[in-house]
């Protein structure tokens, strides 16, 4: 039928369009991010690529979601401007006509979004868990970034190095604070490298440099030049990852429904059921008056949006709390979206509207 191959063809360009402005943006800002933890030296140069796209299939759900509702509105809004919608009515389709094509357009869309919520998306957050955790084990020489202050895990050491070569762990430039009791050590040298012996100790080896060591506030201090100073790298006890709801998987979940578990199971099992009413919400959504303003229908769709977005997450927050019940949510919550799409179907279709717009 030519009227849904061009509603299809019309969905599928703005979608496309839309998803990736809104993919650009997340992984503009997830790099930003990232970068500048690694600058920091909490996480290494080496993982941000990893980690980047972990954070990508964790909000892909999300976007597209938010690609498909805005896609269909956008879609129909222009057909309203440009009084396309006027020429369907007058060759007999009618608005409810508009579901099947949206429908068409939004199951495959809806499915995807429902295997990232459900198994990708956690997935995804728990090797990026599992990066982040093995980049907190590591020892603070690891941890440490050219051009960055770093303080030791046990908050007694900051290191500083100017640059590194990445042979062997050589740097340049090699500051190293020390706090013992009430004595302050400063040790500076000009290179340095780190080693491992047969036993499993690390130390960092400094060449050609100075210690000064004294007690703040009084002169007894002593200078000391040396030809290889040798400092020894604190090693950490290796953490795990914490369980927490976000980092279950389905199964796990369904086997132990505990408030919180079942608070994050409603966030999952909400967000393709929001994607479907924002799809079809859409569609009267997208009524705009030519003589009116253009972007009326625009601003309301964007509050619903907030308004339902929202509420997903405090509904989520109410059922961890044990103040809702899971079936609650999805009745009341997507239950009374689903009334509001209809209402506004039987406003739109039958003339069920305030006077101002029937005026229109």
């Amino acid at each position: 039928m030519i009227f849904q191959r061009a509603a299809l063809r019309e969905f599928a360009s703005t979608a496309l369009t839309v998803f990736v402005a809104l993919f650009a943006i997340v992984l503009s800002t997830q790099l930003v991010r990232l970068l500048g933890q690694a600058a920091g030296g909490k996480v290494a140069s080496e993982a941000v690529m990893a980690l980047l796209g972990f954070g990508a299939l964790r909000y892909l759900g999300v976007i597209l979601s938010l690609t498909l509702f805005i896609a269909v509105l956008l879609a129909m809004s222009r057909t309203w401007r440009d009084s396309e919608m006027v020429v369907w009515f007058s060759s007999g389709v009618p608005l409810h006509y508009w579901i099947r094509p949206v429908l068409s357009f939004a199951l495959p869309m809806v499915a995807a979004v429902a295997v990232l919520s459900l198994f990708l998306a956690p997935w995804s957050q728990v090797k990026s868990a599992e990066f982040r955790t093995r980049m907190s084990n590591r020892d603070d020489v690891a941890q440490m970034s050219p051009g960055n202050f770093r303080e030791s895990s046990q908050a007694n050491r900051v290191f500083f190095v100017e640059s590194g070569e990445g042979k062997d762990g050589a740097v340049k430039n090699i500051f190293v604070s020390s706090t013992d009791k009430d004595k302050v050590g400063v040790i500076v040298a000009g290179d340095g490298y780190t080693q491992t012996l047969a036993s499993g100790d690390r130390f960092v080896v400094l060449l050609d440099g100075r210690r000064y060591e004294g007690q703040p506030g009084t002169p007894e201090y002593r200078v000391m030049e040396f030809e290889r100073y040798a400092v020894r790298i604190e090693t950490k006890e290796a953490q795990g990852v914490e369980s927490r709801p976000y980092l279950l998987t389905m199964q796990e979940l369904l086997a132990d429904p505990t408030p919180p578990n079942m608070g994050e199971l409603a966030f999952r099992v909400g967000l393709p059921i929001a994607a479907l009413n924002l799809a079809l919400l859409a569609i009267p959504l997208s009524f705009v008056n030519p003589r009116a303003g253009r972007a009326n229908n625009l601003l309301m769709a964007l509050l619903i949006y907030l308004v339902y977005s929202n509420l997903l997450g405090i509904t989520q927050a109410w059922v961890a709390q044990g103040k809702l019940a899971f079936p609650t949510v999805l009745w009341g919550l997507h239950g009374g979206m689903f009334v509001l799409l209809a209402t506004m179907f039987l406003w739109r279709t039958h003339g069920l509207i305030p006077r101002a717009w029937r005026s229109r």
